[in-house]
């Protein structure tokens, strides 16, 4: 029998900023340590969140999330939390930061070593509701961590895995588009494609979950039909508020699972060359479809509808046509990563934690196949 459970709370709309001083008090947080990047800080968006920090709330600020974080970072970040004396954690960005502000919320009620804690050492069980409380602020419309129940860490031997339990769900997600005005094309395009990614493959896990698979394909349907508009024009406020529900929309749904896609684009986010998550979900995408197809049914037939596509058509040849035309690389190669990796991707994808929900079993010889096909 399937469990099934949903979630948590959001406040969702533009202006939804706003909302983030009653909802501390409604929390009982009063010293919350924010938990962001320079890009954030440099931008001038620091400077929303700090307007709703009102006194007599005391915060601090940890402004150093990598591009992908690591078990380094998480120890920064909570020397910060524990001199500030802080009781909860905001974390403000894009999936970086959300994702690091939930592993801090661990790291300070958990006894190290913080590894222990990892989905495939069997973590989940370890985690428990005294984690610290989060609350998740994006500023980009991709991960959907917000409303995730887990964090993806690149431990300190090398190995970017995840911290999976209910308990790491925030406790509450500000949803607020008007964050997302402006955001560069890139990067629009490459995070939208990672929200894109999350409703195709939880859709296509092979785990029974319906209301799960229908909040992925009405995800998708909003996707598909605004990534490009978004963008191509960074102040489209229709554009931008259906982004950020798709990429919410995903991240609900994947509860259910995912699958290659991110088996792979795990261990390549771990490499030296800091490959972007998104863009390298939107590369892979294509031939994990291809290497699925004949494993989902008539599930593609139902995505090539949600993605408003004609009866029949390629799908995995659709995402790669519209990858091209956003802008992103044709291929690994492209994004700079050295063929020789290849192998050593292949056979860590086999450890990752969402390899045993892909709908056909893969081998490390599957996962090379799949790379070089997208190479």
């Amino acid at each position: 029998m399937p469990t099934i459970s949903y979630l948590t709370t959001v406040q969702f709309d533009f202006g939804a900023i706003r909302t983030l001083g009653s909802e501390l008090k409604r929390l009982g947080l009063e010293r919350p340590l924010v938990v962001t990047d320079a890009g954030i800080e440099a931008s001038g968006l620091l400077h929303r969140l700090r307007a709703e920090l009102r006194p007599p709330l005391a915060y601090a600020i940890f402004a150093q999330t990598p591009a992908n974080p690591t078990e380094a970072s998480v120890r920064a970040a909570l020397q910060r939390y524990r001199e500030a004396g802080a009781d909860g954690v905001i974390g403000f960005g894009g999936g970086s930061s959300v994702d690091l502000a939930k592993a801090v919320a661990l790291a300070a009620t958990h006894p190290a070593p913080f590894a222990q804690y990892a989905a495939v050492a069997g973590g989940a069980a370890k985690i428990t509701a005294a984690i610290a409380p989060v609350i998740a602020i994006p500023t980009t419309a991709g991960t959907g961590s917000e409303v995730g129940r887990g964090a993806i860490i690149v431990l300190d031997d090398g190995r970017k895995l995840g911290f999976i339990s209910p308990h790491m769900l925030p406790k509450l997600a500000i949803c607020d588009p008007e964050l997302t005005l402006g955001l560069p094309p890139g990067l629009t395009a490459a995070t939208g494609m990672d929200a894109l990614a999350h409703c195709i493959e939880t859709f296509l896990a092979p785990a029974v979950n319906p209301p799960a698979e229908a909040i992925a394909l009405d995800g998708l349907a909003r996707g598909a039909a605004h990534i490009e508009r978004a963008t191509a024009n960074g102040a489209d406020r229709e554009a931008r508020w259906q982004m950020m529900m798709s990429a919410m929309e995903g991240a609900m749904a994947f509860q259910k699972g995912l699958g290659a896609v991110h088996s792979l684009s795990h261990p390549l986010g771990a490499l030296p060359q800091k490959l972007h998550h998104g863009t390298l979900n939107a590369v892979l995408l294509p031939e994990v479809i291809r290497f699925n197809a004949s494993h989902v049914g008539d599930k593609l037939a139902r995505v090539a509808a949600a993605m408003r596509l004609e009866e029949g058509a390629d799908v995995a040849g659709a995402i790669r046509a519209l990858n091209a035309r956003l802008g992103l690389p044709g291929g690994l190669g492209e994004m700079g990563l050295p063929r020789e990796e290849l192998p050593a991707i292949a056979e860590a994808a086999t450890k990752d934690h969402c390899h045993a929900t892909n709908p056909r079993p893969a081998s490390a010889a599957d996962y090379l196949a799949i790379l070089e096909a997208s190479y």
